[in-house]
């Protein structure tokens, strides 16, 4: 899991989203809640290239929450691997969020890392 989750408000722009990714360094961010009742959001570089560049809209002008995907699929921290890949499988994404308890995002979580971490420790599967 990469630790520390980098957010963004729905209303922010498509190129802020962008310059946030190019600055952290990272593929993908979440989307801020509206409330405790709401569920988060996310949007990878994928979304913003057929969203925006490839439907050749401009960034300044595209919401964040245009684009983005909600609800987003969240792990509880203390799910079995094996499990969180199954779930991802089923519904063919490659990222998760992970929450805690309360449902605060603590990380994203991709299929790739798990896969991986998963046949280097080799942990057993059901």
């Amino acid at each position: 899991m990469t630790q520390g989750v980098i957010t963004i408000e729905a209303t922010a722009t498509v190129r802020q989203a962008a310059q946030l990714m190019r600055d952290k360094r990272t593929s993908s961010i979440v989307v801020e809640r509206h409330d405790d009742g709401d569920e988060f959001g996310m949007v990878v570089v994928t979304d913003i290239a057929g969203e925006v560049l490839g439907k050749d809209l401009s960034p300044d002008r595209v919401n964040v929450y245009e684009i983005m995907s909600k609800p987003v699929l969240t792990l509880p921290a203390d799910m079995n691997v094996v499990y969180a890949v199954r779930l991802l499988v089923k519904f063919k994404l490659t990222r998760a969020l992970v929450v805690d308890h309360d449902r605060n995002p603590l990380g994203i979580v991709t299929l790739r890392d798990m896969v991986l971490r998963t046949l280097e420790d080799g942990e057993e599967t059901d």
